[in-house]
């Protein structure tokens, strides 16, 4: 059963992305959202775990989210990939459930 993880908190503020990713399971999709894009910059205190994730995991990130929060896609740990509206709709349609960690 493919699942898709979201996440929409700063990992500065609440561990939704850390237990996201300790539950996780390999080959499983995580996107990143409203505030949760911080854990996709580059040059933060959380990008070594992320990075670390991407060998079992398929991160996404939100671009309209980013750029609203005055973000480029040049700050984003590489091997993340960069979805518009269109890209988060074909994410939860590919998957069999979303699951949400607030």
């Amino acid at each position: 059963m493919a699942i898709l993880h979201t996440v929409n908190k700063s990992p500065f503020e609440r561990n939704s992305l850390e237990s996201c990713l300790r539950f996780a399971t390999d080959g499983a999709a995580v996107l990143l959202f409203e505030d949760g894009i911080y854990a996709a910059l580059s040059g933060t205190s959380v990008e070594a775990q992320v990075a670390g994730a991407l060998d079992k995991l398929n991160i996404h990130v939100l671009g309209p989210d980013l750029k609203a929060r005055g973000f480029s896609e040049e700050r984003v740990i590489a091997g993340i990939s960069v979805v518009d509206y269109a890209g988060f709709v074909d994410l939860t349609a590919e998957h069999d459930t979303v699951q949400a960690w607030l």
